[in-house]
């Protein structure tokens, strides 16, 4: 039986993860990126002599199908994870508290943090709780959820502007990357479900012990190549085409048509619109609305070790997520700090001199063992397209895996996962596209399965 040809566009987490499940299931794969870097928003330069990553990506215990993708691709032993949640929250003036759970069910697991939980007052951490239990009840399937934000329901459940800024925009900043006063509650809900509020362990937090080139670019292609599959980089593709049965027949790259019997297009959701065949009933300006939300990362380097945890949060400065980088970029002396800043769009075209001097004496101000510290280096990334912006109304603007063309299927954070722009649904996203693609083409054993 002759091997189904599966083209995948698209070498970010979500073209990745569809290119190995194909090839598991024995398509012959061939993967087309733009770019001359696989990775897609999960990339790793050299900048000023240091491995340097595009941004922190942090994943939890409850990002099945990452870690899953991990282990596929034999890179878990390049991430940390912990082994029990444990998150210190720093404030100016050298004040720290943590968030850790114990050894009892959700959302008990939190309960003694919460009720230690310095940032706030006695009143607000009492009322953290029937906020909790009631966030715990809500119908993620409801669509009356994706119509409002998730500041205005905080409010009306209880949560003062300091609860808010300085518990729940702790885990919806950096996750949905928008502040919950514009983030869609449904996409809100989806996080502190999943993440907190339902098993123990599922907010222990991962990260990358390596630069991300090394965690999922290079095993990535290492794996495909063992699958006998074919990455072509610097390859954008011009045009997808379709036959006069509306079945996707080809794509065009570098003026060179490619048949295949199947497509995935795992392209940027501004991408992907332009790419998309009139034929597969997808409403181009219907992708634009999604829009965009930014992330400005902060790397800073010390001649000294100023932070002495692996990873610290804060409140009450505009240093959100802090993460101690020294080992990964190679530094061999000090310490390098790298601050992700998300829905950064405040900070986006400034540059770093002026960042520097915004933020280097609030990290004096963060941190005491800064404060005569010389801080040797700084400079900073933009990402100003990182994610969609996950508002009120997203969802009826994500689209789903399967289009009106037979052969022709969606992969990308962007695509309609239920959850926001994240590793994990990413990764979600192309194995459902995966598992579409091989059934359409007649593969139905070695399908890839896809947890709940």
């Amino acid at each position: 039986m002759t091997a189904p040809r599966v083209a995948v566009v698209g070498g970010g987490l979500a073209g990745l993860a569809a290119a190995i499940a194909c090839g598991d299931a024995g398509a012959e794969v061939t993967l087309f990126e733009a770019r001359p870097r696989l990775g897609g928003a999960t990339w790793s330069t050299e900048l000023q002599g240091l491995a340097v990553d595009n941004g922190q990506h942090v994943f939890l215990r409850c990002c099945t199908e990452y870690l899953a993708f991990l282990d596929r691709i034999g890179a878990r032993a390049r991430t940390v994870i912990q082994p029990r949640l444990a998150i210190p929250v720093l404030a100016p003036g050298g004040a720290t508290t943590w968030l850790r759970r114990i050894g009892l069910p959700a959302p008990l697991h939190l309960a003694p943090s919460l009720a230690r939980y310095a940032p706030l007052s006695v009143g607000e951490r009492l009322r953290l709780v029937p906020a909790a239990q009631r966030l715990k009840s809500l119908r993620l399937g409801d669509p009356s959820l994706d119509r409002t934000t998730f500041g205005e329901w905080l409010a009306a459940h209880g949560q003062s502007p300091r609860a808010i800024s300085h518990f729940w925009d702790l885990v919806t900043r950096p996750t949905v990357n928008l502040p919950a006063a514009e983030a869609s509650l449904a996409l809100a809900a989806k996080v502190f479900q999943t993440g907190l509020l339902q098993a123990p362990d599922a907010a222990d937090v991962g990260y990358a012990a390596l630069p991300l080139e090394r965690v999922h670019a290079e095993p990535a292609e290492q794996a495909l190549e063992k699958l006998g599959a074919v990455v072509r980089k610097r390859a954008r593709v011009q045009r997808i085409e379709v036959g006069a049965l509306g079945a996707v027949t080809a794509l065009w790259v570098a003026g060179q048509r490619i048949e295949c019997d199947a497509l995935v297009l795992a392209a940027p959701h501004e991408d992907a619109a332009k790419l998309l065949p009139d034929a597969a009933g997808l409403d181009a300006a219907a992708l634009g609305k999604l829009g965009s939300s930014p992330i400005v990362n902060l790397h800073a380097v010390w001649d000294r070790r100023v932070l002495p945890h692996a990873f610290a949060a804060g409140v009450g400065t505009p240093l959100e997520w802090l993460f101690d980088r020294t080992e990964a970029s190679g530094l061999e002396r000090g310490q390098y700090l790298a601050v992700s800043l998300s829905a950064a769009d405040r900070w986006v075209g400034v540059s770093s001199d002026s960042l520097r001097e915004i933020f280097e004496p609030a990290f004096r101000a963060l941190l005491p063992a800064a404060r005569d510290a010389v801080l040797e280096r700084f400079f900073t990334t933009c990402e100003p397209n990182a994610t969609f912006r996950g508002a009120p109304g997203t969802h009826a603007l994500r689209a789903r895996t399967e289009t009106r063309v037979a052969g022709l299927y969606l992969a990308g954070a962007w695509t309609d996962t239920g959850w926001p722009a994240t590793m994990e649904g990413a990764v979600r996203s192309g194995m459902a596209a995966a598992r579409a693609a091989l059934i359409g083409v007649g593969r139905t054993r070695g399908l890839p399965e896809i947890a709940a």
